[in-house]
């Protein structure tokens, strides 16, 4: 079974890499695909794409080829009832047996020899923590992602591979076993095809059989359909009621999100769990390809009245006997990713106030951290990242050299050659100034006049900052109405000499553009960088100043 993306669909939104735990979504650019050998196949991205980009697909054609055959055994998981309503469980097993199928069987078997091998487990005593294995989902994560429970996990096989070899010894090793459910990465190795739902009901059509037109009843002995000790899923209900009995023996989590904690309880704190119900949905009637998650109630309700009764005995047969245990190795996660490359990325990101990563979780991983992992791997983008996009976007307005209205530097210049003076003044010794120019009742001034008005002003602030400077000396846009001077090898006191100059240019400039005389004002702000006193922000002194010019009225330098 694979899951993969139609490029003709997909938009490359991105809504798939948030969702997916196992980061098996490569992102190239515009390009999304999924990464087979790293998806875990929770089908968590087919209902988060709202696209309907994303797909899931089995082996139809060698499905189709061992119906055609006539010697293939079909094992239907009980959630077809759902899938096929309001065609009956009976029809749809009619379907199979027209279709080419010699037997149908519904997983019961496979079920109950798992959950025969959980109750031995459980009567065992002291065996302190044991996760359940059912579920080929979280086995696959665990594998992956949190080794260290892989000691933990039940000893046992899925139900669909305790299936598959019972069916084997029932029909010879040769015959061709096809699955048909919503997990299929569930016995994968064991039968010789899958399908999902969607694709059996495809099969039927290629063999030209319809469902609905099919018998009520059964036309045809199939297989055990009642259970004894399970339930779907392979939990024997003995343990699944220590549930409602507050046992401390048993614990349900639902979630993938719950291994960490898992992990942590019994690997670094050391405490005994019990029996660990996991599973990372409410069970398959969850599973995405069954539909929404809103109709589980009702699905569960087809399935349930679509169930026999419970068996008062035991329904193997005696001598069944099968092998059902299985041992776990770790999977393949890849190379750990480099720390610098980790922190490369964070500061390409940014950093909250406070000097922490944002870890926000906006962009679908917990933290700075696991973002810029899965960024390096690529599994994800910077698109995904808002703090870094605000970051982006405000650069951009600063990007540019030269400012294109006044000429001056832009605010980008002025942060870079800010930081150029006070490294050469802490090796010299030589002071620097900073001045801020901010025009008086600037908005005052474009609702009366004009914008284009204002913008002529703003040429002519640009061109009087020009000619009071140095060539050495740097003038920039600080923003919007507001300006900087960074004057080089001069004190506070030769700033202000600077700033006086600067005040009465203005003034002249807006008497000279026909402007009476106080329309055209600025204050002024001045501040000395001291290399003897480098704990003082030399920026934030001047902006002071600014601010007490402008309080006092403005048309003056402090």
């Amino acid at each position: 079974m694979r899951f993969w993306i139609d490029p003709q669909k997909c938009v490359s939104c991105l809504a798939c890499v948030r969702v997916c735990p196992a980061e098996a979504v490569a992102v190239d650019g515009d390009s999304v695909s999924i990464v087979e050998e790293a998806c875990i196949r929770c089908g968590m991205c087919v209902p988060a794409c709202p696209h309907d980009a994303i797909d899931a697909s089995g082996e139809l054609a060698k499905a189709v080829g061992y119906a055609a055959g006539g010697r293939a055994v079909l094992i239907l998981s009980v959630e077809a009832a759902a899938y096929f309503y309001p065609s009956t469980p009976e029809q749809v097993v009619n379907a199979a047996f027209k279709a080419g199928f010699r037997a149908v069987h519904h997983g019961v078997t496979g079920d109950e020899l798992v959950a025969a091998e959980y109750l031995k487990l459980w009567a065992e005593p002291e065996w302190g923590t044991m996760i359940r294995s059912t579920c080929p989902v979280v086995v696959e994560t665990i594998k992956r992602e949190y080794p260290e429970l892989l000691p933990y996990l039940a000893p046992v096989e899925t139900p669909v591979a305790a299936e598959a070899r019972y069916l084997r010894r029932l029909y010879g090793r040769d015959v061709p076993i096809v699955y048909a459910g919503v997990c299929l990465a569930d016995g994968e190795a064991d039968v010789d095809a899958v399908v999902t739902f969607q694709e059996l009901a495809q099969l039927f059509e290629a063999r030209g059989v319809v469902v609905s037109e099919q018998p009520l009843y059964f036309d045809r002995v199939v297989g055990e359909r009642r259970r004894h000790w399970s339930t779907a899923g392979g939990m024997p209900l003995p343990v699944l009621q220590e549930e409602h009995q507050a046992s401390r023996r048993f614990r349900k989590v639902r979630g993938l999100g719950g291994l960490a904690a898992l992990a942590r309880a019994v690997a670094v704190d050391r405490i005994d769990l019990g029996f660990v119900d996991i599973l990372p949905c409410e069970g398959c009637l969850d599973h995405p390809l069954l539909g929404p998650r809103e109709e589980l109630f009702w699905r569960r309700r087809v399935v349930g009245e679509a169930e026999p009764p419970r068996s008062r005995v035991p329904v193997l047969e005696d001598g069944v006997g099968l092998e059902v245990g299985r041992g776990f190795e770790p999977g393949r996660n890849g190379r750990r990713v480099p720390e610098s490359d980790v922190e490369a990325v964070i500061e390409a990101i940014g950093r909250a106030p406070t000097g922490k990563p944002w870890d926000c979780g906006a962009c679908g991983y917990g933290t700075c951290a696991a973002f810029a992992e899965a960024l390096v791997k690529g599994r994800a983008t910077y698109r995904q990242c808002p703090p870094y996009q605000e970051r982006r976007l405000a650069e951009a307005a600063r990007e540019a050299a030269v400012d294109r209205l006044t000429g001056l530097a832009t605010f980008r210049v002025f942060k870079d050659r800010l930081v150029q003076e006070v490294a050469r003044s802490k090796r010299s010794g030589e002071p620097f100034a900073v001045v801020f120019v901010d025009l008086d009742r600037f908005k005052r001034l474009n609702d009366t006049y004009g914008h284009e008005a204002g913008n002529r002003v703003l040429e002519g602030v640009g061109r009087e900052l020009h000619r009071a400077i140095r060539s050495t000396d740097v003038a920039a846009r600080y923003g919007g109405d507001e300006f900087v001077l960074i004057l080089v090898r001069t004190d506070e006191v030769g700033g202000r000499r600077v700033g006086e100059v600067v005040r009465r240019s203005v003034e002249s400039m807006g008497v000279a553009m026909g402007y009476g005389e106080g329309v055209v004002t600025v204050s002024v702000g001045v501040a000395g960088y001291d290399p003897g006193r480098p704990e003082v922000d030399v920026v934030e002194e001047a902006d002071r100043a600014l601010y007490r010019a402008k309080a006092a009225g403005g048309n003056r330098v402090e």
